[in-house]
């Protein structure tokens, strides 16, 4: 792969993108990057056949893109910046949860690799992220846990929130705003049929949320 494409911001966030939604399922598919990159089905579809040719995923017509080895590498390395980069915001700069994602959207393509350990030595080499996803280790290593939605919680089980699932500065902004911060000890005492609104113990506070806000805070069962 030549230095200016892997240079380009496009490329980086095109891997990113792949990586994300591979979280979903093993491939993706050439509508469902170009909705989530805003960009058209063309222009998707001949960044994904430059990037088959630089060796960085796998491309098959009517199945979508995966990474390759290479290409998950790349991935991860930019999933790394982007996240101690919000850490780094709020922890150090007074940040709050919801700014963090767009100014580290910006400041992951123009930051070095030295300056990322430095970053990183400054943090104690952190392994989760204000929003509690996983830092990748340098190595490309991730934390496992084992984490449901809050939705999948049955009436009567407790835990404690892990992780909020969203970018979405307005969707992070409810949730905090309801009492849904990392760490809140959490007990669903009902759920109404039909994707109807949680009832929900937080920190020992009685809240109601949403169905679909509730699929994006991830909670560690502990009872």
């Amino acid at each position: 792969m030549s230095d200016s494409l892997s240079q380009s911001e496009s490329v980086e966030n095109f891997l990113k993108a792949v990586y994300t939604l591979q979280q979903q399922s093993e491939r993706v598919s050439t509508n469902t990057l170009s909705d989530f990159l805003n960009k058209t089905a063309p222009s998707v579809t001949d960044m994904a056949q430059r990037l088959v040719a630089a060796g960085l995923i796998d491309y098959q017509k009517y199945r979508g893109v995966l990474l390759t080895q290479s290409g998950r590498e790349i991935a991860l390395k930019i999933v790394r910046r982007h996240r101690l980069i919000e850490l780094y915001l709020m922890r150090e700069l007074g940040y709050a949860l919801h700014e963090v994602h767009g100014e580290a959207e910006r400041l992951e393509h123009a930051v070095s690799d030295r300056f990322v350990n430095a970053l990183a030595l400054k943090l104690g080499d952190p392994v989760l992220d204000p929003h509690g996803d996983p830092i990748p280790s340098p190595e490309g290593v991730l934390v496992q846990r084992v984490l449901i939605p809050l939705k999948d919680m049955e009436p009567g089980q407790s835990g404690i929130i892990a992780q909020l699932k969203t970018s979405d500065p307005g969707m992070i902004q409810h949730i905090l705003d309801r009492g849904f911060t990392l760490q809140a000890l959490v007990e669903v005492l009902s759920q109404d049929p039909f994707q109807g609104p949680i009832t929900v113990l937080v920190d020992h506070h009685e809240r109601i949320v949403g169905y679909h806000v509730s699929e994006s805070i991830l909670v560690e069962v502990t009872g």
